[in-house]
């Protein structure tokens, strides 16, 4: 019998918060939309964990320290395209001294702001939005396939 190991894709994100509750968001440039601070985790042995700060420092020139695994989510599999895993942290608020230190990646990054729940939502990608939506404010870590909520699973 022969045995392969899957090749799953994966990425991390960074929820990041202003003082007042405002989560950051990024305009990319390379397509439409918007985000969060994130990315594709390297196939060098990266950790979510690790994707995530160089991920954040990249984009933003922020240096992350700290985080708490916000959500997981699976990307479901589709024709030419394999199911996929998201990593969520919520690294929590910035000061306004760290605010003030933010330097887009020009090549990646066009602009960002801080938007509340319902503004950041309403621009956000869906893929994102529902990931986001799901995770802020929940007290625990959750589980999410497709971005929503799986019966059975706490």
């Amino acid at each position: 019998m022969t045995w392969f190991l899957p090749e799953i894709p994966a990425s991390a994100g960074a929820l990041l918060f202003d003082e007042g509750g405002r989560l950051l968001i990024l305009k990319p440039t390379y397509k439409p939309g918007w985000t969060i601070p994130g990315g594709i985790m390297e196939a060098d042995g990266e950790t979510p964990w690790e994707a995530c700060r160089r991920e954040v420092l990249e984009e933003t020139g922020l240096t992350v320290v700290r985080g708490r695994l916000a959500a997981v989510d699976s990307r479901p599999a589709k024709p030419g395209r394999k199911l996929g895993l998201r990593f969520l942290f919520d690294c929590g608020a910035l000061s306004p001294a760290e605010t003030a230190k933010i330097r887009l990646q020009a090549s990646e990054i066009s602009q960002h702001r801080f938007a509340g729940r319902a503004e950041a939502l309403g621009l956000l990608r869906k893929a994102v939005a529902l990931r986001v939506e799901a995770a802020w404010g929940a007290p625990n870590g959750v589980y999410l396939e497709g971005g929503r909520a799986v019966d059975g699973v706490r």
